[in-house]
């Protein structure tokens, strides 16, 4: 290795943290630029009268995928940061009062499934069948793979076609279960990711057999604790952090990447760039200069963007023992109203949500006998629904209080002690994401894998893309596999 290279990644979140560290660690001298006064991107932290609030993302699962990030580097992760098991990984709950356990304990899932519908118990072995041939197709095989060329999505299509992966999620859970609402509950995982379950390829059912394989986790401190333990590892390994750096340009010389410009003048000279911005911000905004980034942000500002996200955070001065850990409220409505989500022009009158309430696990979120939580309900973009969120956000947030305290949360309104909101609209200004999307592009067919951005540039040959807008997609699973495949492309690049 030489130590003489250098790195430039734009971005300290879960997918550009875990790059830095796979660069550093294999000798590459990296420098990570993050726009923000904390690491972490999505996975930002709040701090609000004693409350700790994780931005998100709350759901840990393939711990191994971590864990080898501090391995390859002689660490062991638990130096760094403990992760706890969540269990049930979900509640799932209807406003008629019934309510699924989604543990990871076989008897248990039978036991409830039979009780719903006896013959969906051998439907649902079926149906976990599947997802695990996915996963293993889908995820260990091809999840930490660069798809480079269509001659790499050519050699995968049998395969893709054996596993029907034209077939959107719900009508593949459909084939094998018959109950409606065990439908809803095999098939809302696509959401996690930013796909629509009547659209997103079925090839996403693998996320059923990823939980089930390595279990949900929780860290201690919050998701923000893991992000630190990613931080000090890199830092240990000789990397530099730099906060309040926001990216104003990527400097090209000879059609190669050859320094990073930050907004108050500072340059960063490099012999490659990997990018953890939003994908079309990197290419309209950072590279808008040079005729790529024209060409390329217009190509991919065509493209279809995953949903956005409302998001309050709430500090109560009590707690709930009746709450897990993390709770899937359903609507009234699935079908139509994540159809609404995904194509109409405004806000339905009804939502779904899920609710975070992590002192379940890790009471020390909160001032004693409080609780920290959030709650988000996906909305659409910008792009779908320009809607005015200065006017409609505080009225959207008391109709989310109103349901949760009616359903879920009695009293949540006099326990108030501290909120906060989080819109469509800080999607796109605080994370320069396009169009707000919370997810990036869309996990459809025809927007993954090699029709995905590529983790490396096509004109560029040493700038590179990680994070949610590349191979494979969205999910902590997902950047983190997508550090992998960049890092590999990377490391073959720099060193002789």
């Amino acid at each position: 290795m030489n130590p003489a290279k250098r790195a430039v990644v734009i971005g300290a979140g879960f997918g550009g943290l875990a790059l830095a560290i796979r660069l550093q660690r294999a000798g590459i001298h990296t420098t990570l630029l993050e726009k923000r006064d904390k690491p972490g991107g999505r996975a930002y932290v709040y701090h609000e009268q004693g409350f700790t609030f994780d931005a998100g993302p709350t759901v840990i699962t393939d711990p191994a995928a971590l864990e080898q990030l501090f391995e390859g580097a002689g660490r062991r992760m638990a130096d760094y940061v403990e992760l706890l098991p969540v269990s049930p990984f979900y509640r799932l709950c209807w406003e008629d009062g019934y309510s699924f356990d989604y543990v990871n304990d076989q008897a248990e899932l039978d036991r409830q499934i039979h009780a719903r519908n006896p013959r969906d118990v051998a439907g649902y072995q079926r149906f976990l069948d599947y997802s695990k041939a996915v996963y293993q197709a889908g995820y260990v095989q091809l999840g930490t793979v660069p798809f480079l060329s269509i001659r790499d999505m050519v050699a995968v299509a049998p395969q893709l076609a054996k596993l029907q992966a034209w077939r959107n999620v719900y009508g593949t859970v459909a084939r094998f279960v018959e109950d409606d609402r065990l439908r809803q509950a095999l098939s809302f995982h696509s959401l996690l990711v930013g796909g629509n379950p009547f659209e997103t390829s079925s090839i996403y059912a693998l996320i059923h057999a990823l939980e089930r394989q390595g279990g949900v986790w929780f860290p201690r401190g919050g998701t923000g604790a893991l992000v630190q333990g990613m931080v000090r590892l890199f830092e240990d390994l000789g990397g530099q952090l730099e906060l309040n750096a926001e990216v104003a340009r990527i400097e090209l010389e000879q059609g190669r990447a050859n320094a990073v410009i930050t907004r108050d003048g500072r340059r960063f000279d490099t012999d490659a760039v990997a990018s953890n911005a939003d994908v079309v911000n990197t290419y309209k905004q950072l590279l808008g200069h040079e005729k790529r980034g024209r060409d390329e942000g217009r190509r991919l500002s065509g493209k279809r963007f995953s949903m956005s996200l409302f998001v309050i955070h709430f500090g109560l001065k009590r707690r709930h023992a009746h709450l897990q850990h993390h709770t899937v409220c359903f609507g009234p409505r699935y079908r139509e109203l994540i159809d609404e989500i995904f194509k109409r022009d405004g806000l339905a009158d009804d939502f779904s949500l899920y609710l975070h309430a992590p002192c379940v696990t890790d009471p020390s979120l909160a001032p004693e006998g409080c609780a920290s939580h959030y709650v988000l309900a996906p909305v659409p973009h910008l792009g779908t629904a320009d809607i005015d969120w200065a006017v409609e956000g505080p009225k959207y947030r008391d109709r989310i209080f109103e349901y949760l305290e009616r359903h879920y949360i009695p009293g949540l309104r006099d326990d108030l002690v501290t909120h906060r909101i989080f819109t469509p609209v800080d999607f796109r200004d605080e994370l320069n994401a396009h169009l707000g999307s919370a997810f990036s592009l869309e996990p459809i067919l025809t927007q993954s894998a090699w029709f995905r951005p590529h983790n490396r540039d096509d004109v560029i040959p040493n700038l590179y893309i990680v994070g949610a807008g590349t191979h494979p997609g969205a999910g902590v699973p997902g950047v983190v596999g997508s550090a992998k495949a960049t890092a590999g492309l990377m490391l073959e690049d720099l060193t002789p």
